[in-house]
Protein backbone atom coordinates (compact mmCIF):
# COMPACT_ATOMS: atom_id res chain seq x y z
CA UNK A 1 0.00 0.00 0.00
CA UNK A 2 0.88 3.93 -0.41
CA UNK A 3 0.63 6.94 -0.86
CA UNK A 4 0.41 9.20 -3.95
CA UNK A 5 1.79 12.92 -3.71
CA UNK A 6 1.54 15.55 -6.66
CA UNK A 7 3.42 18.29 -6.15
CA UNK A 8 3.44 21.23 -8.94
CA UNK A 9 2.45 18.86 -11.39
CA UNK A 10 1.83 20.66 -15.18
CA UNK A 11 1.17 18.93 -18.55
CA UNK A 12 1.12 20.82 -21.82
CA UNK A 13 0.15 19.12 -24.93
CA UNK A 14 0.93 21.33 -28.11
CA UNK A 15 -1.39 22.23 -30.52
CA UNK A 16 -1.42 23.66 -34.13
CA UNK A 17 -2.78 26.98 -32.45
CA UNK A 18 -0.42 27.42 -29.13
CA UNK A 19 -0.72 24.86 -26.25
CA UNK A 20 -3.57 23.03 -24.45
CA UNK A 21 -2.39 23.38 -20.18
CA UNK A 22 -4.74 20.15 -19.58
CA UNK A 23 -3.26 20.29 -16.29
CA UNK A 24 -2.25 23.21 -14.59
CA UNK A 25 0.08 23.44 -11.74
CA UNK A 26 -2.17 20.77 -9.48
CA UNK A 27 -0.74 19.64 -5.72
CA UNK A 28 -2.41 16.84 -4.29
CA UNK A 29 -1.81 14.32 -1.22
CA UNK A 30 -3.75 10.79 -1.23
CA UNK A 31 -2.68 9.11 2.12
CA UNK A 32 -2.39 5.25 2.35
CA UNK A 33 -5.56 3.68 2.07
CA UNK A 34 -7.35 6.77 1.22
CA UNK A 35 -10.34 6.85 -1.58
CA UNK A 36 -9.77 9.81 -3.40
CA UNK A 37 -12.24 11.08 -6.22
CA UNK A 38 -11.68 13.93 -9.07
CA UNK A 39 -14.76 14.88 -10.83
CA UNK A 40 -15.20 17.87 -13.01
CA UNK A 41 -16.97 18.16 -16.78
CA UNK A 42 -14.63 16.98 -19.89
CA UNK A 43 -12.06 18.45 -20.19
CA UNK A 44 -11.30 19.42 -17.11
CA UNK A 45 -8.19 17.50 -16.42
CA UNK A 46 -9.13 14.69 -14.33
CA UNK A 47 -8.21 11.84 -16.56
CA UNK A 48 -4.93 13.29 -17.85
CA UNK A 49 -3.92 13.50 -14.12
CA UNK A 50 -5.19 9.73 -14.00
CA UNK A 51 -2.76 8.72 -16.69
CA UNK A 52 0.46 10.95 -14.92
CA UNK A 53 0.01 8.70 -12.01
CA UNK A 54 0.07 5.32 -14.24
CA UNK A 55 3.01 6.96 -16.06
CA UNK A 56 0.85 7.13 -19.74
CA UNK A 57 1.66 10.10 -19.57
CA UNK A 58 4.62 12.07 -18.70
CA UNK A 59 4.60 15.82 -16.71
CA UNK A 60 6.26 18.68 -18.00
CA UNK A 61 6.78 20.44 -14.83
CA UNK A 62 6.36 18.79 -10.88
CA UNK A 63 6.92 15.96 -9.10
CA UNK A 64 5.01 12.77 -8.78
CA UNK A 65 5.81 10.24 -5.89
CA UNK A 66 3.86 7.10 -4.80
CA UNK A 67 5.04 6.04 -1.10
CA UNK A 68 8.57 7.72 -0.97
CA UNK A 69 9.52 7.13 -4.35
CA UNK A 70 9.35 10.04 -7.17
CA UNK A 71 8.17 8.22 -10.45
CA UNK A 72 8.67 10.92 -12.91
CA UNK A 73 10.94 8.55 -14.84
CA UNK A 74 9.83 4.88 -14.17
CA UNK A 75 7.98 3.56 -16.63
CA UNK A 76 4.24 2.51 -16.10
CA UNK A 77 4.96 -1.54 -15.45
CA UNK A 78 7.34 -0.53 -12.92
CA UNK A 79 4.96 2.01 -10.85
CA UNK A 80 3.00 -0.91 -9.01
CA UNK A 81 -0.43 0.95 -9.93
CA UNK A 82 -3.68 -1.09 -11.71
CA UNK A 83 -5.74 1.35 -13.78
CA UNK A 84 -9.74 -0.09 -14.60
CA UNK A 85 -10.91 1.71 -17.46
CA UNK A 86 -13.74 3.10 -19.44
CA UNK A 87 -14.22 0.56 -21.75
CA UNK A 88 -13.13 -2.45 -19.45
CA UNK A 89 -10.26 -3.13 -22.15
CA UNK A 90 -10.54 -6.69 -21.73
CA UNK A 91 -9.18 -8.99 -24.45
CA UNK A 92 -12.12 -10.72 -26.46
CA UNK A 93 -10.14 -14.23 -27.31
CA UNK A 94 -9.56 -14.98 -23.76
CA UNK A 95 -11.62 -16.74 -21.34
CA UNK A 96 -12.38 -14.47 -17.92
CA UNK A 97 -10.27 -16.85 -16.21
CA UNK A 98 -7.57 -16.12 -18.33
CA UNK A 99 -8.00 -12.24 -18.54
CA UNK A 100 -7.76 -12.18 -14.78
CA UNK A 101 -4.85 -14.04 -14.96
CA UNK A 102 -3.04 -12.26 -18.00
CA UNK A 103 -1.21 -9.45 -15.60
CA UNK A 104 -0.14 -12.22 -13.02
CA UNK A 105 1.20 -14.75 -16.35
CA UNK A 106 3.26 -11.52 -18.01
CA UNK A 107 5.43 -11.07 -14.36
CA UNK A 108 5.78 -14.87 -14.73
CA UNK A 109 3.84 -15.59 -11.44
CA UNK A 110 3.88 -19.71 -10.72
CA UNK A 111 0.68 -21.86 -12.18
CA UNK A 112 -0.76 -22.73 -9.07
CA UNK A 113 -0.20 -19.20 -7.03
CA UNK A 114 -2.49 -17.65 -10.71
CA UNK A 115 -5.09 -20.18 -10.15
CA UNK A 116 -5.39 -19.39 -6.30
CA UNK A 117 -5.41 -15.48 -6.59
CA UNK A 118 -7.47 -16.11 -9.44
CA UNK A 119 -10.20 -18.41 -7.87
CA UNK A 120 -10.12 -15.85 -4.46
CA UNK A 121 -10.96 -13.00 -6.64
CA UNK A 122 -13.69 -14.40 -8.55
CA UNK A 123 -15.26 -15.69 -5.63
CA UNK A 124 -14.91 -12.42 -4.27
CA UNK A 125 -16.89 -10.62 -7.27
CA UNK A 126 -19.31 -13.21 -7.81
CA UNK A 127 -17.29 -14.79 -10.65
CA UNK A 128 -16.64 -17.88 -10.57
CA UNK A 129 -19.25 -19.33 -12.70
CA UNK A 130 -18.51 -17.32 -14.96
CA UNK A 131 -14.60 -18.27 -15.57
CA UNK A 132 -14.70 -19.96 -18.76
CA UNK A 133 -16.69 -17.69 -20.90
CA UNK A 134 -15.98 -14.72 -23.32
CA UNK A 135 -16.43 -11.18 -22.80
CA UNK A 136 -19.26 -11.17 -25.68
CA UNK A 137 -20.87 -13.51 -23.27
CA UNK A 138 -21.17 -11.47 -20.47
CA UNK A 139 -23.15 -8.68 -19.37
CA UNK A 140 -22.41 -4.90 -19.15
CA UNK A 141 -22.04 -5.46 -15.16
CA UNK A 142 -20.34 -8.88 -15.46
CA UNK A 143 -17.51 -7.36 -17.82
CA UNK A 144 -16.86 -4.85 -15.53
CA UNK A 145 -16.25 -6.75 -12.80
CA UNK A 146 -13.94 -8.72 -14.50
CA UNK A 147 -11.85 -5.72 -15.73
CA UNK A 148 -12.06 -5.17 -11.38
CA UNK A 149 -10.98 -8.84 -10.86
CA UNK A 150 -7.93 -8.26 -13.49
CA UNK A 151 -6.50 -5.49 -11.47
CA UNK A 152 -7.52 -6.63 -7.69
CA UNK A 153 -5.79 -10.10 -8.65
CA UNK A 154 -2.33 -8.08 -9.00
CA UNK A 155 -3.19 -6.28 -5.24
CA UNK A 156 -0.92 -2.89 -6.50
CA UNK A 157 -0.02 -0.48 -4.25
CA UNK A 158 -2.66 2.11 -5.71
CA UNK A 159 -6.12 1.47 -7.95
CA UNK A 160 -6.64 4.01 -10.68
CA UNK A 161 -10.35 3.97 -12.02
CA UNK A 162 -11.67 6.27 -15.36
CA UNK A 163 -14.76 6.01 -15.13
CA UNK A 164 -15.73 2.89 -14.77
CA UNK A 165 -19.65 2.69 -14.68
CA UNK A 166 -20.29 5.36 -17.41
CA UNK A 167 -21.03 2.52 -19.51
CA UNK A 168 -23.49 0.52 -17.01
CA UNK A 169 -27.40 1.60 -16.70
CA UNK A 170 -28.54 3.72 -13.52
CA UNK A 171 -29.44 0.33 -11.56
CA UNK A 172 -26.08 -1.21 -12.18
CA UNK A 173 -24.42 1.52 -11.82
CA UNK A 174 -25.93 1.97 -8.09
CA UNK A 175 -25.09 -1.61 -7.63
CA UNK A 176 -21.26 -1.16 -8.35
CA UNK A 177 -20.91 2.08 -6.25
CA UNK A 178 -21.74 -0.47 -3.23
CA UNK A 179 -19.17 -2.91 -4.71
CA UNK A 180 -16.78 -0.97 -4.67
CA UNK A 181 -17.07 0.97 -1.57
CA UNK A 182 -17.07 -2.80 0.16
CA UNK A 183 -14.52 -3.88 -2.08
CA UNK A 184 -12.13 -0.70 -0.49
CA UNK A 185 -12.83 -1.59 2.97
CA UNK A 186 -11.79 -5.10 2.32
CA UNK A 187 -9.01 -4.66 0.18
CA UNK A 188 -7.62 -1.57 2.35
CA UNK A 189 -5.81 -0.25 -0.85
CA UNK A 190 -5.34 3.65 -2.25
CA UNK A 191 -7.86 4.25 -4.92
CA UNK A 192 -8.22 7.33 -6.80
CA UNK A 193 -11.38 7.07 -9.16
CA UNK A 194 -12.01 9.62 -11.96
CA UNK A 195 -15.88 10.82 -12.89
CA UNK A 196 -17.57 13.61 -14.23
CA UNK A 197 -20.57 12.17 -12.36
CA UNK A 198 -20.78 14.67 -9.07
CA UNK A 199 -23.62 12.36 -7.30
CA UNK A 200 -21.18 9.18 -7.63
CA UNK A 201 -18.18 11.60 -6.48
CA UNK A 202 -19.96 12.05 -3.22
CA UNK A 203 -20.99 8.76 -2.36
CA UNK A 204 -17.71 7.20 -3.14
CA UNK A 205 -15.36 9.47 -2.00
CA UNK A 206 -13.39 10.31 1.31
CA UNK A 207 -12.44 13.30 -0.58
CA UNK A 208 -13.82 15.21 -3.02
CA UNK A 209 -11.37 17.40 -5.29
CA UNK A 210 -13.35 19.53 -8.08
CA UNK A 211 -11.12 20.32 -11.02
CA UNK A 212 -11.76 23.08 -13.62
CA UNK A 213 -9.65 23.87 -16.47
CA UNK A 214 -6.72 21.94 -15.24
CA UNK A 215 -7.04 22.66 -11.45
CA UNK A 216 -8.08 21.88 -8.19
CA UNK A 217 -10.75 24.15 -7.36
CA UNK A 218 -11.53 22.15 -3.39
CA UNK A 219 -10.39 19.44 -2.18
CA UNK A 220 -12.44 18.28 1.04
CA UNK A 221 -14.69 15.28 2.07
CA UNK A 222 -17.94 15.27 0.69
CA UNK A 223 -19.81 17.57 3.30
CA UNK A 224 -17.53 19.66 3.41
CA UNK A 225 -17.60 20.41 0.13
CA UNK A 226 -21.51 20.37 -0.49
CA UNK A 227 -22.17 22.49 2.92
CA UNK A 228 -19.30 25.00 2.12
CA UNK A 229 -18.20 25.15 -1.06
CA UNK A 230 -15.09 27.21 -2.06
CA UNK A 231 -16.11 29.18 -4.93
CA UNK A 232 -19.21 29.69 -7.01
CA UNK A 233 -17.81 27.66 -9.88
CA UNK A 234 -17.46 24.43 -6.53
CA UNK A 235 -21.45 25.29 -5.68
CA UNK A 236 -22.75 25.04 -9.01
CA UNK A 237 -21.01 21.80 -9.80
CA UNK A 238 -22.55 19.69 -6.40
CA UNK A 239 -25.80 19.23 -5.42
CA UNK A 240 -28.77 17.80 -6.94
CA UNK A 241 -30.44 20.00 -8.51
CA UNK A 242 -27.48 22.16 -8.37
CA UNK A 243 -27.36 25.68 -6.12
CA UNK A 244 -29.74 28.13 -7.21
CA UNK A 245 -27.12 31.41 -8.07
CA UNK A 246 -28.43 35.07 -8.42
CA UNK A 247 -26.02 37.69 -9.31
CA UNK A 248 -26.28 41.35 -7.48
CA UNK A 249 -24.76 43.88 -5.34
CA UNK A 250 -24.51 44.48 -1.98
CA UNK A 251 -25.64 48.40 -1.09
CA UNK A 252 -25.93 50.03 2.33
CA UNK A 253 -28.54 52.33 3.47
CA UNK A 254 -27.93 54.09 6.72
CA UNK A 255 -28.19 50.67 9.34
CA UNK A 256 -29.59 48.07 6.37
CA UNK A 257 -27.60 46.23 3.64
CA UNK A 258 -29.51 44.98 0.90
CA UNK A 259 -28.73 43.11 -1.68
CA UNK A 260 -30.36 43.97 -5.15
CA UNK A 261 -29.98 41.58 -7.90
CA UNK A 262 -31.92 41.34 -11.05
CA UNK A 263 -34.66 39.48 -9.98
CA UNK A 264 -35.37 40.23 -6.24
CA UNK A 265 -34.56 43.15 -3.23
CA UNK A 266 -33.59 41.46 -0.24
CA UNK A 267 -32.92 43.87 3.36
CA UNK A 268 -30.69 41.27 5.15
CA UNK A 269 -31.23 41.23 8.55
CA UNK A 270 -28.23 41.27 10.82
CA UNK A 271 -26.64 38.14 11.31
CA UNK A 272 -26.54 37.87 7.64
CA UNK A 273 -25.07 41.08 6.90
CA UNK A 274 -22.40 40.75 9.70
CA UNK A 275 -21.04 37.86 7.13
CA UNK A 276 -21.22 40.18 4.07
CA UNK A 277 -20.09 43.82 4.86
CA UNK A 278 -17.10 43.41 3.79
CA UNK A 279 -17.99 43.24 0.39
CA UNK A 280 -20.27 46.03 0.12
CA UNK A 281 -20.62 48.20 -3.12
CA UNK A 282 -19.23 45.30 -4.89
CA UNK A 283 -20.85 42.29 -7.42
CA UNK A 284 -21.72 39.43 -5.20
CA UNK A 285 -23.59 36.04 -5.79
CA UNK A 286 -26.37 34.98 -3.36
CA UNK A 287 -26.66 31.21 -3.39
CA UNK A 288 -29.42 28.64 -2.10
CA UNK A 289 -30.25 24.95 -2.47
CA UNK A 290 -33.25 24.21 -3.73
CA UNK A 291 -34.30 22.45 -0.36
CA UNK A 292 -33.92 25.35 1.10
CA UNK A 293 -36.51 27.57 -0.96
CA UNK A 294 -40.35 27.32 -0.29
CA UNK A 295 -43.09 28.01 -2.57
CA UNK A 296 -47.15 29.57 -1.48
CA UNK A 297 -49.52 29.95 -3.61
CA UNK A 298 -52.47 32.60 -3.09
CA UNK A 299 -51.77 33.03 0.43
CA UNK A 300 -47.90 34.05 0.59
CA UNK A 301 -48.32 35.50 4.68
CA UNK A 302 -49.03 31.39 5.35
CA UNK A 303 -44.74 31.39 6.61
CA UNK A 304 -45.53 34.13 9.18
CA UNK A 305 -43.09 36.71 10.78
CA UNK A 306 -41.05 34.74 13.24
CA UNK A 307 -37.10 34.96 12.77
CA UNK A 308 -36.75 31.09 11.63
CA UNK A 309 -39.55 31.73 9.33
CA UNK A 310 -38.66 32.06 5.00
CA UNK A 311 -37.92 35.59 3.92
CA UNK A 312 -40.06 36.88 0.34
CA UNK A 313 -37.67 35.70 -2.47
CA UNK A 314 -40.30 37.26 -5.78
CA UNK A 315 -43.59 36.24 -7.51
CA UNK A 316 -42.33 33.37 -9.97
CA UNK A 317 -44.42 31.88 -13.02
CA UNK A 318 -43.87 27.78 -12.69
CA UNK A 319 -42.38 26.49 -15.86
CA UNK A 320 -42.79 22.55 -15.35
CA UNK A 321 -42.57 20.09 -12.42
CA UNK A 322 -40.48 17.06 -11.98
CA UNK A 323 -42.54 14.43 -9.32
CA UNK A 324 -39.86 12.20 -8.03
CA UNK A 325 -41.79 10.38 -5.92
CA UNK A 326 -40.26 10.95 -2.42
CA UNK A 327 -40.05 14.82 -3.35
CA UNK A 328 -40.74 17.20 -6.35
CA UNK A 329 -38.75 19.64 -8.00
CA UNK A 330 -40.21 22.97 -9.27
CA UNK A 331 -38.89 24.70 -11.85
CA UNK A 332 -40.09 28.49 -12.06
CA UNK A 333 -39.12 31.94 -13.81
CA UNK A 334 -38.88 34.39 -11.29
CA UNK A 335 -39.05 38.54 -12.81
CA UNK A 336 -36.19 39.26 -15.27
CA UNK A 337 -36.46 35.79 -16.58
CA UNK A 338 -34.58 34.60 -13.79
CA UNK A 339 -34.64 30.77 -13.59
CA UNK A 340 -35.29 29.25 -10.15
CA UNK A 341 -35.61 25.39 -8.89
CA UNK A 342 -37.37 24.83 -5.44
CA UNK A 343 -37.50 20.95 -4.11
CA UNK A 344 -40.72 21.01 -2.14
CA UNK A 345 -43.00 17.69 -0.33
CA UNK A 346 -44.20 15.27 -3.32
CA UNK A 347 -48.21 16.26 -3.27
CA UNK A 348 -47.78 19.94 -3.27
CA UNK A 349 -50.14 21.46 -5.31
CA UNK A 350 -48.70 23.65 -7.97
CA UNK A 351 -49.07 23.05 -11.42
CA UNK A 352 -47.06 24.23 -14.99
CA UNK A 353 -48.18 28.15 -15.38
CA UNK A 354 -49.11 28.58 -12.16
CA UNK A 355 -47.96 32.11 -10.27
CA UNK A 356 -46.44 31.13 -6.86
CA UNK A 357 -44.37 33.13 -4.28
CA UNK A 358 -40.52 31.97 -3.76
CA UNK A 359 -39.25 32.36 0.14
CA UNK A 360 -35.68 31.56 0.91
CA UNK A 361 -34.30 30.97 3.94
CA UNK A 362 -31.80 33.61 4.29
CA UNK A 363 -29.36 31.59 7.30
CA UNK A 364 -28.97 28.44 4.49
CA UNK A 365 -27.65 31.12 2.29
CA UNK A 366 -24.06 30.92 0.75
CA UNK A 367 -22.39 33.96 -0.47
CA UNK A 368 -19.56 34.66 -2.79
CA UNK A 369 -17.67 37.32 -4.33
CA UNK A 370 -19.33 38.30 -7.92
CA UNK A 371 -15.50 38.66 -9.94
CA UNK A 372 -14.36 35.75 -11.97
CA UNK A 373 -12.72 33.84 -9.17
CA UNK A 374 -15.80 34.08 -7.13
CA UNK A 375 -14.56 32.72 -3.78
CA UNK A 376 -16.86 31.95 -0.85
CA UNK A 377 -17.05 35.28 1.89
CA UNK A 378 -16.65 34.75 5.28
Amino acid sequence: MASVTLEGVSCIFPTKGGVVRAVDDISLSVADREFVVLVGPSGCGKTTTLRLIAGLEEPSAGTIRIGDQNVDRVPPRDRDVAMVFQNYALYPHMTVFKNMAFGLKMRKVPKDQIRRKVGEVSEMLGLSHLLQRKPADLSGGEAQRVALGRAIVRRPKVFLFDEPLSNLDARLRLNMRAELKALHRELQTTMIYVTHDQEEAMTLGDRVAVLKDGRIQQCDDPMTVYEKPANVYVAGSIGTPLMNLFHGRLEENGVDLTFTGKACRIVLPSDAAKKVRSAVGRPVVLGIRPQDLQIAGADPSAFGTSPSAPMRLGEAVVRFVEPLGDRMNVHADLSGGVSVVVRTAPRARVSAGESVTVFLYLSRAHWFAGDADGVRLA
